[in-house]
């Protein structure tokens, strides 16, 4: 469900930034699907999904679990890098061909409820064969959008921020729950100082970490209709990131570039950067040192305007298995052995039965636990704000025109008119 340092996340562009042609190509031909059903009565769904070579693995063991409980039903797999499954997605929904069930967030949700292409599986809820009990406190809610519900959670996370102990320690500073803005960004200087390490790599450019502190600020990065902020909104922000680029506290972002697809964190070229709590194992396996999780900063010292997003999985309107493919995303979001197996590879998992099935063994696993947790307790967690249609391509522009607003590559004032200029076309679309 984030936009961040992690891959997923930066290769958004290209796929929020296809064009509206891509949806006018013919769709490739599947086979199963909407249509497979076999003599014997055994049904074939295909189930499609974005990540690397490891959720592959422990998807597919996850599958094989599914067809010896169900041996009528046979799922037909696909998966892709992030880029090219929305690219392949969006040619198989404008074909009226998209897998009977997919692996969807947020930004996603509004844009194919729009062109007619998500199932609401209240009917199959209702049916019994899909169950919305059992789910951790506000994590099914995510996946509801205008009284449907459009997407069944499968793991959940928060933004938190991710920091080098080592280099924090060295420069004495000690992140504190409720620490302010304004206590974050002099501590950024005081590491700079004493360490020579930037603070931070790019917290400017970070939509979700944006629409956390205009939740602090009683707005929102997105309405349902559209952006939940102004230009003069923006200007303040992405000048102060600017300057701080310029005074050597953030990573200089053509340094940022060159240490892709590794974290400037882990590169030792940043202190700390703002992402999705479970992301945190990337960090641990790409570096050798320390790292943790530190709060949110807050302009109150209290609401810090977080929430849970999530991964979800939906179905098609155009599936001719819609018992099937409930029953099969009942099994993988409840089923305490697939909780067993996926861990916490697509965040905390939703479901009461396999959250609890899953106990972490390592260190970073149990802190990214305890995170959510601790931050579930403090009461400061809100509400999602379902995205519009469009989300997606506002969110890719807002990191990309951020990145060349540091790079000097155009004004703010400039950067500014093309975000908003090209958020409103995307939303119109």
């Amino acid at each position: 469900m984030g936009t961040s340092r992690n891959v997923e996340r930066r290769t958004i562009l290209k796929a929020a930034g296809a064009s509206a042609a891509t949806l006018g190509l013919a769709a490739t031909t599947g086979c199963g699907g909407n249509g497979g059903t076999s003599a014997d009565g055994t049904v074939t769904i295909r189930y499609s999904w974005w990540g690397a070579d490891e959720r592959a693995k422990r998807i597919n063991q996850s599958i094989a679990l599914f067809e010896k409980k169900y041996p009528k039903i046979k799922v037909k797999t696909d998966f892709q890098d992030y880029v090219a499954y929305w690219e392949k997605f969006q040619t198989q929904a404008a074909g009226g061909n998209p897998p009977d069930v997919f692996q969807n967030a947020v930004g996603f949700l509004r844009k194919y409820d729009k062109r007619g292409i998500l199932l609401d599986l209240k009917s199959q809820i209702d049916a019994g064969n899909l169950s919305v009990d059992n789910f951790r406190a506000g994590v099914v809610s995510v996946g509801e959008v205008d009284g449907k519900q459009l997407g069944i959670p499968v793991g959940s996370n928060t933004m938190a921020l991710v920091i080098d102990k080592k280099v924090f320690q060295k420069a004495g500073v000690t992140p504190q729950p409720g620490w302010t803005w304004d206590e974050y960004f002099k501590a950024l200087k005081t590491i700079y100082d004493k360490t020579k390490i930037p603070g931070d790599t790019g917290y400017f450019s970070i939509m979700y970490l944006y629409d956390l502190y205009l939740r602090q600020n009683g707005k929102a990065f997105f309405t349902k209709d559209g952006l939940g902020f102004d230009k003069a909104d923006l200007t303040e922000w992405w000048t102060d990131g600017y300057n701080r680029v310029k005074a050597g506290i953030i990573t200089d972002p053509k340094v940022v570039a060159q240490d892709r697809p590794k974290s400037s964190v882990t590169a030792v070229h940043g202190a700390s950067e703002f992402t999705w709590d479970n992301f945190t194992v990337r960090y641990t396996a790409e570096g050798t040192s320390e790292y943790g999780l530190a709060p949110i900063p807050t302009m109150d010292g209290k609401n810090t305007g977080q929430y849970l997003a999530s991964l979800m999985l939906s179905a098609s309107a155009r599936t001719q298995h819609p018992k099937e493919v409930a029953q099969f995303i009942n099994f993988m979001v409840h089923d305490p052995e697939v909780g067993k197996i996926m861990g916490y590879d697509r965040g905390i998992l939703a479901s009461t039965e396999q959250y609890e099935a899953y106990k972490p063994s390592d260190a970073v696993g149990k802190e990214i636990a305890k995170y959510e947790e601790d931050t579930a307790k403090a009461g400061v967690l809100g509400k999602i704000t379902p995205h519009p249609s469009g989300a997606d391509t506002s969110e890719a522009a807002f990191l990309r025109i951020g990145g060349d607003m540091s790079l000097g590559k155009v004004k703010v004032a400039d950067a500014v008119k093309m975000f908003f200029d090209e958020s409103e076309a995307a939303f119109q679309a």
